[in-house]
Order: C-alpha cells, then sequence, then structure tokens
C-alpha cells in the first residue's frame, strides 16, 4: 500500500476496519500509518492516529519503535485529536529517562491548561504519574498537582483517574 492509497482510505470511517486489518496481517504498512499520523498536515491525518491508538490495543509492540517520534512531535503538534492520542500512546509505553524533562514540563502545561480537552488533559496525568514511578521525589508534587485539577478544573476524566492516581500516590508516599 502507497501513502496516497492508504491516505484515500483514511477519507471514510467504512474504510478503518480494512484499514486496520491490512495494517495488522501486512506489517510493513504500518511505517507508512505512522508517517501519515506524525507528520501530515492532512485534515485526516488524526484518523491515522487513532488507527495506530487501534492497532495498539491488539499489537503493543508495534509501536515501540516510534516512541521517540512522537514525542519529538508534541513539541510541534497543535491538532487536539493527535496531542490526545499521542499522549496516550505516550502513557502506555516506558519512557526514554532523556524525555522527562520535555515530558514534564509539557504535561504539567497541558494538565493545568483550560484550553486542553479533557482527553489530553487525563493522559498527561497519567504520564506525570509514570515519571514519578522512575522519579520518585516528584510525587509529593504531581499529588498536589492532581488534587488541584480535580478541585478546581474537575471533569468526570479528570476525576476518575485523578482518584485512582492520588490514592496511588499517596499510598507510595506515606
Amino acid at each position: 500500500m502507497t501513502k496516497e492509497e492508504l491516505s484515500v482510505l483514511l477519507e471514510s470511517w467504512d474504510n478503518l476496519p480494512l484499514v486496520i486489518s491490512t495494517i495488522e496481517t501486512q506489517q510493513q504498512n504500518y511505517k507508512i500509518l505512522m508517517g501519515i499520523a506524525l507528520y501530515s498536515a492532512d485534515a485526516n491525518s488524526w484518523r491515522a492516529a487513532y488507527i495506530v491508538d487501534k492497532i495498539h490495543e491488539k499489537n503493543p509492540d508495534y509501536i515501540l519503535p516510534y516512541v521517540n517520534k512522537i514525542t519529538e512531535q508534541l513539541k510541534v503538534e497543535n491538532h487536539a485529536g493527535k496531542k490526545r492520542h499521542f499522549l496516550k500512546q505516550i502513557s502506555l509505553c516506558p519512557i526514554s529517562s532523556k524525555h522527562y524533562g520535555f515530558l514534564f514540563e509539557y504535561c504539567l502545561n497541558a494538565l493545568g491548561s483550560a484550553k486542553e480537552r479533557a482527553a489530553v488533559r487525563v493522559h498527561a496525568m497519567q504520564i506525570l504519574f509514570n515519571i514519578s514511578e522512575k522519579e520518585p521525589e516528584l510525587k509529593p508534587e504531581i499529588l498536589a498537582l492532581i488534587e488541584h485539577e480535580m478541585e478546581y478544573h474537575s471533569t468526570a476524566g479528570i476525576i476518575s483517574r485523578g482518584r485512582k492516581l492520588a490514592n496511588k500516590l499517596r499510598k507510595q508516599i506515606s
């Protein structure tokens, strides 16, 4: 499959099951999909990020070679849907310590931003927690941030994930 063929298939939601099954059986097309998800300015490129997310559910190893590229792309990504999927993928994968500083700051800003959608903020919260698992001295600060967001900028998603993470952090701190 070529990039152009895949781009055409991404134009319709009806084609997404076909795209997913094709990429799962022909893994060489995953690189093309990731190229579209990461670097395409096409309006439908977020669907590629959505498909990456769906493929990850059955094939979590496919994304591992791309985690650093996804992290780098966050530095310039403005599309809310792509940010949501990229942060979700990062939250589900091991994070390289070389990205801790950037991701900590990025997720801190995303979590505290009223402009970000709730799903972006929830995944940012999870990444902050994941970083604290490797950098335990950050746990009290992250707990305070999560509690603040649950109290002052709550949504159902923030409260649900926030409670789970805050409870874990409280147990780990005490």
